[in-house]
């Protein structure tokens, strides 16, 4: 019995076409719930801090003094974890990899927030209207 079954398998090996892409000739599609690496969009954030402290790799470090927004890619386990927690959606799940590096400093992602916050600039512009 296991015979005919090692020959079945054999035959469809034979005769199918390879298993794997034909990688230069086709590229790979990724699905849209493929997690492949954090991004952010920056003006959205609030550096709360919040995703940094879920991270379970500790691979996020925000800095609200500085409005700075660091990942690690290297470090990152692509849990989704941080995505999930961010009170204002900034952070997504892009479905692509990140594109491989040649030494551990390329692997940090840093993402610079605008100067001020909107809040705190219309509360600025509107105190030197109410001054003058």
């Amino acid at each position: 019995m296991r015979s005919f079954t090692m020959t079945k398998t054999v035959l469809k090996n034979l005769l199918g076409g390879p298993a794997t892409l034909m990688y230069p000739k086709k590229k790979r599609t990724f699905t849209a719930i493929t997690r492949g690496r954090v991004d952010n969009d920056i003006n959205k954030c609030i550096f709360c801090g919040m995703c940094s402290r879920r991270c379970p790799c500790y691979a996020i470090v925000v800095t609200k003094d500085s409005r700075e927004w660091e990942i690690d890619r290297l470090k990152c386990c692509t849990c989704n974890l941080c995505v999930e927690i961010c009170p204002v959606k900034s952070l997504s799940m892009e479905n692509q990899y990140a594109p491989a590096v040649l030494d551990r400093g390329g692997g940090v992602h840093k993402l610079k927030g605008p100067d001020k916050p909107k809040r705190e600039a219309a509360a600025g512009a509107k105190g030197a209207d109410q001054a003058q």
